[in-house]
């Protein structure tokens, strides 16, 4: 069989659902593409099912869900950028509309928009730093022209903030991005570039507001213009394309397609760039500068105690996704007074999850947890500690509370020392040059330095002796034990065969029984499924883990199949809640090994079935299958055989 072409996949769906204008959503697990349609008879189920690489086609949940298999991060890869990226990808519990608060709603909005250029916010960042370190060694000096190019390459992205945040703002209010970015240019445009001005009788190159801050009115059809500085600004821009969006959206019911393409730009530039000047633009800049000023007042009322709160409490917030209406505040305080204060305990709270995730490997005794924990600490010295806190300190109440404890004690003191951070980007160590004060004072960088460090090592030593319960120590002594026999008590295989065990104790059942089509007609392979009635999951053969998604495990045998582990049914709607990961992908398995804790109780009460297929993916490589018998099983009791095909 040919090769499948994943773009063209993506492409070839894509128009069989009714094309883009039809999707109002769209996401994927592990899979399945699933497209939440605007009119659902707009698509074309068999031929979706037809196109090669298309398993089958599933609707449940008002979704229109498109099997693929464990290639469906490829297809959704090739999908148009304006459906994976804007306001109208629906959250993979999306079930309709759905009544949502307005600190959710401002946490969605806020990282939809920030999100994107975090990355980019962290490099030039970075770039920034580094070349103060350049300048005050000698190195590099400030007046040579080499420094004055990556000057200008790191600076730029700041000066023109608002021309990038209309991009993603406009993605997420549904403006149109080019539109948008006129109305970002214009506001940059006052205070960039020169007009030539009749000012006493000459002609005068100047800024319009520096035409207006030598005294000189400026006004919009007799209005008075109160400029501001809106390069480096953030709130502006937010509230002038979200303005945008609704004059958009109100001048293309009036104006005739024929002529929309051009005459609602038209109508949207002139009418919202005056009125950014007038209101939008003014209001904004004040409420940047009063957040600034609380933040600065917080600080002045006692650094220590904002530093605790932040150290200890920085990862309580990303776990529960709050931090994103933080995240603003700090840009907007290095926009607004080239330094910030809060942003810097955050550095002690991330290197103490690192050093938690580093104490649990050195402590415990099972392999996987051991390797997981190494990986995780790594990734958490870098700025990303998801790993650590999901995989490796959350499961250990204990341990998060160690780090949490240690983060404040590193916040404290980076409080008391008074240190600020002169740029932006995820904490970790290669960020740790946008401590480095841009007047050559090393303090600031030595004590942020300092006190990340002592939360590191806190951690470590705190979670290694005090971050464990006896619960926790006698499950790894177990899980150790059950690692070192699990290949020597795996079932022998017959010559040519595949051995499938259960991955759960509970009933083994026909795929016949499983609730979705694409699972109980065998369309996603053979096999059998488990009703679990223990939320202990294990490995059902050994190889390694190709899929890891909470409610869905995909692993690939040295002889070449591919099994996937489904718990539950339409479970990723629950948005990863009940599931405790304990595998990541590339991590080599053995027959039995820990796979997900799963609680099964809170999918019960989500109103879904806990049934669990087990099927072998590339059934065709495969000859004769086998299941041992149906009725009660065991986690690691032999469930299926299947013959390779000679």
């Amino acid at each position: 069989m040919a090769a499948v072409n994943y773009s063209t996949l993506a492409g070839d769906v894509l128009a069989a659902v009714g094309g883009e204008d039809n999707v109002a959503g769209v996401v994927h697990c592990a899979t399945r593409l699933r497209f939440t349609l605007r009119d659902r008879s707009r698509a074309d189920k068999d031929a979706v099912t037809a196109l090669p690489g298309v398993i089958t086609v599933v609707e449940n949940g008002g979704q229109f869900q498109v099997v693929v298999g464990n290639n469906v991060s490829k297809v959704y890869a090739g999908l148009p950028t304006s459906l994976t990226e804007s306001d109208r990808v629906a959250g993979s519990g999306d079930r309709g509309a759905q009544k949502v608060g307005i600190l959710s709603r401002i946490i969605d909005v806020v990282s939809a928009i920030f999100a994107p250029v975090l990355g980019v916010l962290a490099a030039t960042g970075i770039l920034k730093g580094l070349l103060i370190i350049l300048s005050t060694t000698g190195v590099l000096p400030a007046t040579s022209t080499t420094y004055q190019v990556l000057f200008a390459t790191a600076d730029a992205f700041f000066a023109f903030l608002p021309m990038l945040l209309a991009v993603t703002s406009a993605r997420k209010f549904g403006a149109n991005v080019f539109t948008a970015m006129a109305v970002a240019g214009a506001l940059i445009y006052t205070n960039l570039v020169n007009v030539t001005w009749v000012v006493n009788g000459e002609r005068v190159p100047l800024t319009m507001l520096e035409y207006l801050r030598a005294g000189n009115p400026v006004d919009f059809l007799g209005i008075p213009v109160l400029l501001q500085t809106y390069t480096s600004s953030v709130v502006p821009i937010i509230l002038a394309v979200w303005l945008l969006s609704y004059v958009e959206r109100l001048a293309n019911r009036v104006i005739h397609e024929s002529v929309r393409s051009f005459i609602t730009p038209l109508i949207s530039l002139v009418v919202v760039v005056p009125v950014t000047l007038l209101t939008i633009g003014p209001a904004g800049t004040w409420v940047s500068a009063l957040m600034a000023d609380l933040m600065t007042g917080a600080y002045q009322f006692s650094p220590i105690v904002l530093g605790i709160l932040m150290g200890g409490l920085w990862q309580v917030l990303v776990i529960f996704g709050v931090h994103w209406g933080i995240v603003p505040l700090f840009i907007n305080n290095i926009a607004n007074t080239g330094f910030d204060y809060m942003k810097s305990a955050a550095f002690p709270a991330v290197l103490a999850q690192a050093g938690a995730a580093l104490g649990v490997s050195l402590r415990l005794r099972e392999k996987k947890t051991k390797a997981l924990g190494f990986s995780a600490t790594l990734a958490a010295v870098f700025g990303v500690t998801e790993p650590a806190i999901y995989g490796i300190t959350l499961p250990r109440k204990r341990a998060f509370l160690v780090a949490g404890i240690s983060g404040a004690i590193g916040g404290a003191i980076v409080g008391a020392a008074g240190v600020k951070v002169f740029s932006t980007g995820a904490p970790g160590l290669l960020t740790l040059p946008i401590g480095i004060d841009p007047s050559g004072d090393p303090a600031n960088i030595i004590w942020l330095i300092v006190g990340t460090v002592i939360a590191f090592v806190l951690s470590a030593i705190g979670t290694y002796f005090f971050g464990f319960s006896s619960a926790d120590l006698a499950k790894d002594r177990a899980a150790a034990a059950a690692e070192h026999t699990a290949i020597e008590d795996a079932p022998a295989a017959a010559a040519g065969s595949l051995t499938v065990v259960s991955p759960a104790r509970g009933e083994i059942v026909a795929l016949s029984e499983v609730p979705d089509q694409a699972f109980a007609s065998g369309a996603m392979g053979q096999g059998f499924a488990v009703r679990p009635t223990d939320g202990t999951f294990v490995a059902p053969l050994a190889g390694t883990v190709v899929v890891a998604q909470g409610h869905a495990y995909g692993i690939k045998s040295p002889e070449g199949a591919e099994l996937l582990v489904h718990v539950g049914i339409d479970t990723v709607g629950l948005d990863g809640v009940p599931f405790t990961p304990r595998v990541a992908v590339g991590d080599v398995v053995a027959v039995g090994a820990p796979l997900v804790d799963v609680d099964l109780d809170a999918i019960r009460a989500a109103g879904l079935d806990a049934i669990t297929p087990v099927v072998v993916i590339n059934s065709t490589d495969f000859g004769a299958f086998e299941v041992n018998g149906l009725g009660s099983t065991a986690a690691g009791a032999p469930a299926f055989v299947a013959k390779q095909v000679s």
